[in-house]
This record gives C-alpha cells, structure tokens and sequence, in this order.
C-alpha cells in the first residue's frame, strides 16, 4: 500500500497508561499531503469494573464510564478492530504527544490483551511521530505565517486548543478525540504550508538512522524538547557526551550552560543533581537522554540562519564555544561518570520494579518487565483465536505474568463465558482491588474525591458527571 499518515487520539480514564483505561479512540487516515483517506474512526472502550476513572479525568472529557459500558467495544474487540482495520503497511501513527502519552495506553493495552506492544509501529514499514515537537521546533526556528500563543502568566504555550483558537481553526470540543484528531491535522497542514521544508524535514527524523547522523556527528546540534525552558521556546543548542549501553540512546548536553561545576561533582552528587524537582534554586545536571525511537526534534546548527532567531533563542555563540572547549577537554571523565549515574539510577529503578512486580496483582502494570519469548507468542496466539476459551491455556506461558493475565482477560473481555468458580475468582478480585481492608481503599479514596468536587461551584454539566460517577461507584458496592 501506499505510505500513509494515520492521525490518533485517546480519551483515557487517567494519566497513568499502568492503571488507567483508554475511553476513547478516534483516528483519521490521510496522504502524505494531509488529504483524508476514508472516512475518520471514533469508537469507545469499556471500562472494565476493576478500573475506576479519576474523576477529573472524567469532568475534562465529559465521558462516564456509564457510556463505555453501554456504547464501548471490549479492549478486546477494540484491539481485533485496530489490527484489522487501521495498522496497514506504511502507516506512520501519529498525533498530538502520542509518542510520550497515546502510544503508552495503546502499548499497555496490547500487552494486557496478549499482542505484542511494539510491532505496529514498526513492522512492514511502519513508524512513528509526533506533530508536538514539530509545533515547537517550528515556532522556535520558523515562525513566520503562523499565530502562535501565550498563556496567562505571559509565557510561552503551544496547547492544541490555543493554538487552534489563535489561528482561526476550527476545534468545537476539545478533548473529544474526534474532535482533537480533525485540529491536530489542522495544526499540520498549517505547518506544511507555511514552512514546507522543515515538515519535510522533521518527518524524516523519525528515522533512527537519520537522528543518529544528527547526534553522532561530532558537532553541535539544535534540539527542541518539552525538558528545555519555554524561556528559549524548548530549543538549545546540545552535543553527544556518549552513546548508552543500551544502543539507541544517548546522552546530550545542553551548551547553554558552563560546564565546569559538574566536571567536579562525584557520582553520587550528579545523581541528585540529575534528580527532577520542581525547586526552582536548585542545581540541574544540563544533561539530557536523547531516544532516536521517539523521533526527536533535532537538526544541524545551521538551521539558525539569522540574528532574529539567536535573539528569539537567546543564542550566545560566543558562550556556547567557550562551554563546548571546556567540555571537550574533560569529556571522557564525565561520560564516563555519567555514564555510571546512569548505571546506579537503571539499578535503583530495576530494584523498585522487583518490588513492585512480586504482587502479581500488579500484572496489569507489568509491560516492561521482560519480552514475551518465542514459545510464548505461539501461545499468545492461541489466545485470540480462542474466542475466550481460554482457561486450558492457565499455568501454560513460561512467563508468568501472562498466566496471571489470562483470568484477567477472560473476566474483562468475555464475562458471560465465566465458570461459576472463575466468576467467584473475578469478583474476589474486583472487591479487593476496589475496596481492600480499610478506608483508603481506592473505591473510599474514589467517594472522598467525588465529596470534594461536589462542595466546589461547578458548571451544571459538571455536576451531571459528578453525580454520574456517584452512581457508577455505587454500581459496583458488592
């Protein structure tokens, strides 16, 4: 088939792809010009009984869990769906912060429903973007014919409802996905327009091999990222400081900033100083991991062609020089300390996923635990042609985190096909996840929220949902 853009958008339960729930997802397919192909995509997903919805969630989206249920598709059916019609050979899925938010959910939900969480968006020549990036490298280096935002505090913000507003785009109901999708194609086609050879660009960036020629050089680049200060437009000037063990991935320093302070500091002290926080006095390592698989906004520094771009940037060449010599003449001590922090913070991380993961109540949370081995697969397959008759298949995998995902996903997808012990099992399961044995039990810590938000001045739509998850909480009382 033809290369193909396929634009995407999810409403989700929360923020968190281990524990919420996409609601909803919408999509439409278009040319590499940006011209629709069919009809545009909006389906619902139940949200199964053992998941709440953060309620905030739910007053930003306007849709209830009682809508899933009634309207929805099974994670299931919504994933069969997905496979059967929208991954097609060519497509490069993309939208507004997919790569950091959308494609985790969608990755999530592939595991928990026993497919493989990568392949889509690589496999027969697939792929992957992000317009976000572009959005920011683009008012950073190529503003001109574009209208571009401030939030109320005077700063800097490209949100897709702004953006739209300001350029005179048409978005009726932000966060609904549909309508997201449709002003998130809008957003790129202005961008297309007005500055064609940097789309053109930044479209081939989400090409490992061409991010790595970038990176790998040996010269200083321009990077835009959310990480880097509205203050300069999310955009420095950055240098490799050495590849990680990992492979695609490196670590990049931003040359704004003198580097001699950190050259001194010890292991442990570069730990903290690599720590996020929101203290506005305390030390930051400059120091940044650079993923080539999430296609980062990067280019040659000789994209900033004029003196108006290095003011807008606040660009001092003379500084970045000077920063870069003292980097050069200590770089392989700090990578190699670096490098080190890297190890201890891997480890520390890998500590606390051990911990986490010895419930395997936590299943569901379990993603990046480990791949799925060749047997494995096999016997994932067998799962979905099943239709549900799964229970043969228990205690099967050699991994088990899918031994204990398989009750799981026959209770959520295919309920009325329950043994009378299997449907005591699930019902366990919900009433100890959502009540436990005290008063800060999710379903408790779920009313006390739903208190809060009733005793605040809400619009009369609000206090509809309000008392719609009131009445969804109250369903699920055993």
């Amino acid at each position: 088939m033809s290369p193909s853009l396929f634009f995407y958008d999810l409403e989700t339960s929360g923020i968190s792809a281990k524990s919420a729930r996409i609601m909803q997802f919408a999509g439409q397919r278009t040319t590499l010009d940006l011209e629709p192909i069919g009809d545009p995509i909006s389906v619902y997903v139940k949200l199964p009984p053992d998941v709440l919805p953060e309620p905030e969630a739910v007053l930003l989206t306007g849709i209830t869990p009682q809508k899933t249920v009634l309207d929805g598709l099974t994670e299931q059916e919504f994933i069969s769906y997905f496979y059967d019609e929208i991954v097609q050979p060519g497509t490069t899925f993309l939208g507004f912060n997919t790569i950091r938010f959308d494609d985790e959910f969608m990755r999530y939900t592939l595991y928990r429903n026993f497919y493989d969480p990568y392949g889509w968006q690589w496999k027969n020549d697939c792929s992957r973007w992000d317009i976000l990036d572009m959005v920011r490298m683009t008012r950073a280096l190529r503003p001109d014919g574009i209208q571009w935002p401030f939030a109320s505090n005077g700063k800097p913000t490209n949100r897709l409802e702004l953006l739209t507003s300001v350029n005179n785009v048409s978005h009726d109901n932000a966060h609904d996905a549909g309508s997201d999708v449709a002003a998130t194609i809008a957003v790129a086609k202005l961008i297309a327009d007005k500055q064609p050879e940097l789309f053109k660009y930044l479209y081939g960036m989400r090409n490992k091999k061409a991010v790595a020629a970038v990176v790998e050089s040996g010269k200083p680049f321009v990077y835009t990222s959310g990480n880097y200060s509205s203050d300069y437009l999310h955009t420095t000037v950055a240098t490799l400081l050495a590849k990680k063990p990992k492979g695609d991935e490196a670590l990049v320093y931003n040359l704004r900033v003198d580097p001699t302070p950190f050259l001194a500091m010890s292991i442990k002290e570069l730990t903290e100083a690599w720590k996020y926080t929101r203290d506005p006095d305390a030390v930051r390592l400059p120091v940044k991991s650079i993923k080539y698989n999430r296609a980062p906004a990067i280019a040659p520094v000789g994209v900033i062609k004029d003196a108006a771009t290095e003011e807008r940037l606040a660009i001092d060449w003379q500084q970045i020089e000077n920063n870069q010599k003292i980097l050069e003449a200590n770089k392989d001590e700090f990578a190699k300390k670096l490098l080190e922090v890297v190890k201890v913070m891997d480890t520390k991380r890998d500590q606390e996923q051990k911990t986490l993961f010895s419930d395997m109540g936590t299943v569901d949370e379990q993603l990046y635990a480990g791949f799925a081995g060749p047997g494995d697969a096999n016997l994932m397959e067998q799962v979905h042609q099943a239709n549900g008759e799964v229970s043969a298949l228990r205690g099967a995998f050699s991994d088990d985190r899918f031994n204990a995902l398989l009750p799981l996903y026959k209770a959520r997808n295919y309920p009325n096909k329950l043994s009378s012990e299997e449907r005591e099992e699930w019902e366990t399961y919900v009433t100890n996840k959502l009540m436990g044995s005290d008063t800060q039990s999710a379903l408790y810590k779920y009313f006390q929220k739903l208190e809060e938000l009733s005793q605040k001045k809400l619009t009369k739509q609000k206090q509809f949902l309000v008392e719609e998850l009131q009445l969804y909480g109250q369903s699920l009382l055993p």
